[in-house]
């Protein structure tokens, strides 16, 4: 069985911009994917609300991705693929970090899953970077504070992920072509939305496992 580990924030979570809860198991992006593939697919959901590539929150601990990571490749491996898409929480004001930052971010997370043998026969699993897809508009929603300067942080991301992709041999999808934000709250994800992201990863999984 193949199995993939998504790693990512309330995006990978399922959190619904429409409710204010969690899609169910099914509508969720790695949940669309996982039916998608079919049954000799095994596809782990580790997806954090508010976690970030490498930044300490002082608001919200215990959030940092760099920290879990490879607790986690151990816990669940021998992986094939590994999934990141992170970054949208990067881009809070409170961290005040540039966008390349947060590229860099993704590749100290790309450097320390190349550290494990986590992967088939002792290997680093493979990885597949996602970039989030930019803000929707934040004005009025209730995180135009929290996120102020950060939409134009995040309609950098899928050019400066796809660059450190490419340096570091690692796949890439930009979600921003596939999917956009919902326009409830500017940075997640509807249930329609989830369902043409898991398509397209399903589609990007045949594209590089078989």
């Amino acid at each position: 069985m193949t199995s993939i580990l998504c790693f990512g924030d309330s995006n990978t979570h399922g959190y619904d911009p429409v409710t204010q809860k969690r899609l169910s198991r099914d509508e969720r992006w790695a949940g669309v994917m996982r039916n998608q593939l079919g049954a000799n697919y095994w596809v782990i959901e580790e997806g954090l609300g508010g976690r970030t590539t490498v930044f300490n929150d002082p608001l919200e601990p215990g959030r940092r991705g760099i920290d879990y990571l490879k607790p986690c490749l151990y816990s669940h491996q021998p992986l094939d693929l590994l999934i990141i898409m992170l970054g949208t929480n990067d881009c809070k004001a409170r961290f005040g970090v540039p966008a390349s930052d947060i590229a860099r971010g993704i590749e100290r997370l790309i450097i320390e899953a190349r550290t494990t043998d986590s992967g088939i026969d002792g290997a680093p699993p493979r990885i597949l970077i996602v970039a989030p897809p930019p803000f929707a508009p934040l004005e009025p929603t209730n995180f135009v504070e929290m996120f102020k300067g950060g939409d134009a942080k995040a309609a950098l991301l899928g050019k400066l992920y796809a660059e450190v992709a490419a340096l570091h041999n690692c796949d890439f999808l930009d979600a921003g072509n596939v999917i956009a934000s919902s326009p409830l709250d500017a940075i997640h994800y509807d249930a329609g939305e989830h369902r043409k992201l898991g398509m397209a990863m399903a589609a990007k999984v045949r594209e590089l496992l078989g």
